[in-house]
């Protein structure tokens, strides 16, 4: 299959590339490296080094003539959404905006569109599913959820499929410690530099963390399954700051106090999402547990500290 990734050398959609080159697809990475990074880029897949805003997207396209686009590429940081709205919605709505003219016009099959919890808001029951209101806290969340509707109007009046997949709090190899959602990362670096972890709020807010591994797995299935569906990507457990903060002390051996802080604008106090529609209908589901999958981050990060 002929596959287009967007956003092909970050943290997430890095990982689906080498994937889908593992089993076999032919890909393409569209990338500025605004959040990627080179090293992150499979040498079997041919990269172009471009935003989706800008104009040779068209003769890419034209080149490519992708089966299926991969859109991963955005704008991802919450606190920067606050404060450069402008930036946000140029990147993460007319980007994908103008990424689907292109599907529209190139014969695109199917496009699969990397969401976010961010949708939600403030949950008005837990676990969160797919039928939950739509109501953001941030810019980043509206900026996230406005492309749902455009593909979910194109593919109405041009016939071309979709899955859009809302994931949790993703973390894993290669994630940069600045990213959305990025709780993970952050103290990974903090306790491997020796450094006190700092907490927003008092530590007992709650997130639904998936592994980088299990989101892959998600997108491959997203191939051929979820036709014109939206489907939470999961683990459907809730986990507070704190007893994160605890696993990491027992992996890494030590203790650290941590710095807390006042809660920042934007951020939801508890979440985690009902994952059973992308079970029962892309035949998923998460693999990793979040011990298992801290044990292999924290490992990859310590060799990298060493």
């Amino acid at each position: 299959m002929n596959v287009l990734v967007t956003g092909g050398a970050g943290f997430i959609a890095s990982h689906i590339v080498d994937r889908l080159v593992e089993l076999g697809h032919q890909v393409s990475i569209i990338d500025n490296f605004s959040n990627g990074d080179p090293k992150h880029i499979n040498k079997q897949a041919s990269l172009y080094n471009i935003s989706i805003l800008d104009e040779e997207i068209d003769d890419i396209f034209e080149k490519i003539k992708p089966e299926v686009v991969i859109h991963h590429a955005a704008q991802i940081d919450v606190q920067t959404s606050i404060r450069q709205p402008d930036l946000d919605a140029g990147i993460n709505i007319l980007g994908t905006i103008k990424l689907l003219k292109q599907c529209k016009f190139k014969g695109v099959r199917k496009i699969i569109y990397a969401s976010s919890a961010a949708v939600y808001g403030t949950p008005e029951y837990l676990p969160v599913d797919e039928k939950h209101q739509v109501k953001p806290l941030s810019y980043y969340g509206v900026s996230k959820h406005t492309p749902e509707h455009y593909i979910e109007v194109f593919s109405l009046l041009y016939g071309m499929d979709y899955t859009i997949l809302r994931y949790a709090n993703v973390y894993g190899i290669r994630q940069d410690p600045k990213g959305e959602g990025g709780v993970i990362s952050t103290f990974m670096d903090s306790f491997l530099v020796g450094r006190s972890p700092v907490v927003f709020g008092d530590g007992e807010q709650t997130r639904d963390f998936i592994y980088v591994k299990d989101v892959v797995e998600a997108n491959i299935a997203a191939l051929e399954k979820g036709s014109r569906g939206i489907f939470n990507i999961s683990c459907n457990i809730q986990t507070t700051i704190n007893e994160l903060l605890q696993k990491f002390s027992m992996l890494s051996g030590k203790s650290f106090k941590p710095i807390y802080h006042s809660p920042r604008m934007g951020d939801i106090v508890h979440s985690y999402l009902d994952n059973s529609l992308a079970m029962k209908e892309l035949g998923w589901k998460p693999i990793y547990s979040l011990e298992d999958g801290l044990k292999e981050t924290f490992e990859y990060y310590d060799n990298m500290y060493s």
